[in-house]
């Protein structure tokens, strides 16, 4: 079959590797009939995330149609239409009991790699290095999918697959960043990145009851998309951020930020940044928190900062003195996908949203995945979102 891999820094394929097969009871194998690229993915396209190798198959945004299953995996048929969860959850340690699935205990076989990172084992991932699993991604035209019989939503035939393709991960993603931010009604909410999770997130800083979102990003695409979510938006490159956020609020500042960037957020370094790169480069490798650092000057104090951006490893600096003095609250985390993708489901059938705005390049060939991994990174040709559909 034909799949998109990572053969090191930069350098994304298209390559033809071998037909995945069932390995447990518990998997299936699925047809791929539309996968994304996500802006995690340029993390690992990057050089940024520690343990992949030549030839990992790339893709966690994934959904199709299931052709085989194993015999445990009794939930699902062959034949049946599935969104499949970027995370892995067995359904029966304490983590996916208590409903905290991105921390599930046993899916990730590489977990004692892991806890050396993070202290503790959590949930494997699709197409995210070895550090998760070293589990073969979706961006191909079959796709070996574990513990099938806890994960995998079953999405009705009256919906397109671009409707419904962002359950595997972003939709999802943006909610639960929303969520975390204790709207109740009325709030003022801001989102830093307009990348595609960050556009969702305004979407559902509305559904949730927000009254104001304020947008931040540089590129013109971008903050058009989070204009026609309904927010209004600063341009980072030509304005002072924290100085129209004040005057939008009438300086007030937002109840609940969002950190939707993460580690390769761009902005001016300041000193202490600048001298922190020059110490840390020849020891340790340092995300730099830039978006971060403006969303928590940002916030009022007493408010919350959710941060769905990804970080790999260590972060530095981080304005913690302005963090601890407003008694701000900070909610973070791999999304607990299980949660949120059959409400959501029910939300896109009833009307209330369609994810699919944002997508702005398409393609029926994985032959194409390496340039349009060149244009979404390099934000060219209006780039704010690639689909592909593995077989026309």
């Amino acid at each position: 079959m034909k799949a998109l891999t990572w053969h090191g820094k930069g350098d994304i394929r298209c390559d033809s590797v071998p037909d995945p097969q069932i390995q447990n009871d518990r998997d299936i194998i699925i047809k791929v009939t539309a996968c994304a690229i996500c802006g995690s993915d340029l993390h690992l396209m990057g050089g940024y995330v520690p343990t992949m190798e030549s030839g990992d198959i790339l893709g966690h945004e994934t959904m199709g149609e299931v052709m085989e299953v194993g015999r445990a995996a009794t939930r699902l048929k062959v034949g049946d239409r599935v969104v499949v969860p970027f995370t892995m959850s067995c359904g029966e340690c304490r983590q996916c009991k208590w409903g905290n699935w991105s921390c599930c205990e046993r899916t990730n076989p590489n977990g004692k790699m892991q806890a050396e990172q993070f202290g503790y084992p959590l949930a494997g991932l699709f197409g995210y290095s070895h550090l998760t699993g070293g589990f073969a991604g979706g961006q191909a035209e079959y796709l070996r999918v574990p513990y099938a019989d806890v994960g995998p939503l079953v999405v009705p035939d009256g919906l397109s697959d671009e409707q419904v393709l962002f359950l595997s991960d972003i939709f999802p993603t943006a909610y639960q960043a929303a969520e975390q931010c204790g709207i109740e009604g009325g709030e003022t909410v801001a989102v830093w990145g307009c990348g595609p999770i960050g556009v969702l997130a305004v979407k559902c800083c509305f559904l949730l009851g927000a009254e104001r979102v304020i947008a931040v990003d540089a590129v013109p695409e971008r903050l058009a998309l989070a204009r026609q979510a309904g927010a209004e938006t600063i341009d980072f490159g030509n304005q002072n951020v924290q100085e129209e956020i004040m005057a939008l609020t009438g300086g007030k500042g937002p109840d609940a930020v969002i950190e939707a960037v993460g580690m390769e957020g761009h902005g001016a370094d300041t000193l202490a940044q600048k001298v922190s790169s020059l110490v840390m480069s020849s020891t340790i490798s340092m995300d730099r928190p830039f978006a971060l650092n403006q969303a928590i000057l940002a916030c009022r104090p007493g408010g919350v900062v959710s941060m769905p951006g990804v970080y790999a490893g260590q972060v530095g600096p981080v304005a913690l003195g302005a963090f601890m003095n407003k008694g701000l609250t900070l909610k973070t985390g791999q999304t607990h996908m299980l949660r949120y993708m059959q409400p959501l489901l029910e939300r896109i059938e009833r009307g209330e949203i369609d994810p699919s705005f944002i997508i702005s390049h398409r393609s029926s060939s994985l032959e194409d995945g390496p340039a349009l991994y060149d244009s979404f990174r390099d934000k060219t040709d209006g780039c704010t979102k690639v689909v592909f559909k593995p077989h026309g």
